[in-house]
């Protein structure tokens, strides 16, 4: 019986929307790819209710089910996806060399990284039962803000991405509540500017999330004052959470140029990092837009910046 790794044309590592549109193009270019899905089989998305700005479906449809579409036509044209999670790399070895479960060894020619980002929580108990029975918390105020249209709603955090969630609530929504930890912003001066001169977002300054009320769905939030030891009930219908996301990234630290946060370097234009044979598509190397639909657009410039790489170096 042979000892070798089994070895691997395309590997592609992770199963959102990138790692299964990064399937499609590379099967069809007969690059014989085999996705290792990672612990979430589709991603950030199987945690999403509705999804209606995904195109192709004009009467929305859940996550689950748009993870559950790409994966069957991934699979269509030849994928082998494969329940297991890389959990080591060593990237600059040739051909690249990975570990599947800590223990099972496998060889690649080129690899496509698609392991996304995963949002960061306040740790509440309410949070976590109603995010995960879609019950108004998001992590996403562009995904989900659309649908409380008329409604008022919370959003925690105070960098850019916070501000500018909240100022895009406030488009859509009656009142947005922006909960501040301290007495004074992270975001920019610019976003700070447009948060203040918005005239539905009430700033909650020196503030902390004590509770998130509801059964079924949001119906108001427990806030504290930390200077003065206030609590106060708010009333809100939505809970979105803007205090960042994380790159999962680790196990390539070390081998991978990454920004301070830990997200994948590319080079502009392209999924092409600085290492030979190495692609980085969706969310694990976009911290601007982080849609569904920018991380599929990115995982099918993967597979043909895989398959010309292939290609080139003829193997």
């Amino acid at each position: 019986m042979s000892t070798q790794p089994e070895h691997i044309h395309c590997l592609i590592i992770g199963s959102g929307p990138a790692g299964y549109t990064a399937a499609i193009y590379a099967a069809r270019a007969d690059l014989k790819p085999v996705l290792y899905t990672g612990l979430t089989p589709g991603g950030q998305l199987t945690e999403t209710t509705e999804v209606d700005n995904f195109p192709g479906y004009p009467k929305g449809v859940t996550g689950p089910v748009l993870m559950e579409d790409l994966k069957a036509q991934a699979e269509r044209f030849g994928t082998q996806v494969r329940f297991g999670l890389v959990t080591k790399a060593d990237l600059k070895s040739s051909p690249k060399r990975f570990w599947i479960d800590e223990n099972t060894e496998i060889t690649a020619d080129a690899v496509i990284i698609s392991t996304g980002a995963s949002a960061k929580w306040l740790g509440l108990e309410n949070e976590t039962r109603l995010r995960m029975n879609a019950g108004g918390v998001s992590a996403c105020a562009v995904c989900d803000g659309f649908f409380f249209k008329g409604q008022e709603v919370a959003i925690v955090g105070a960098g850019d991405t916070a501000a500018e969630e909240a100022t895009y609530l406030a488009k859509l929504c009656k009142k947005v509540y922006m909960i501040v930890r301290k007495g004074e912003m992270r975001a920019s001066k610019a976003m700070q500017n447009r948060v203040t001169s918005t005239p539905n977002i009430e700033v909650l300054w020196n503030t902390e999330t004590q509770d998130i009320l509801g059964k079924e769905a949001v119906e108001g939030v427990i806030v504290k004052n930390t200077s003065t030891g206030e609590l106060r009930t708010i009333a809100v219908t939505g809970f979105f959470v803007a205090i960042g996301h994380k790159p999962n990234t680790d196990i390539f630290k070390n081998q991978l140029e990454m920004d301070e946060l830990g997200y994948i370097n590319v080079l502009g234009g392209t999924s092409k990092t600085k290492l030979s044979g190495v692609f980085a598509v969706g969310d694990c190397a976009d911290k601007v837009y982080r849609q569904a639909v920018t991380a599929a657009g990115s995982g099918c410039m993967g597979a043909l910046d895989a398959e010309r790489y292939l290609a080139a170096v003829h193997v």
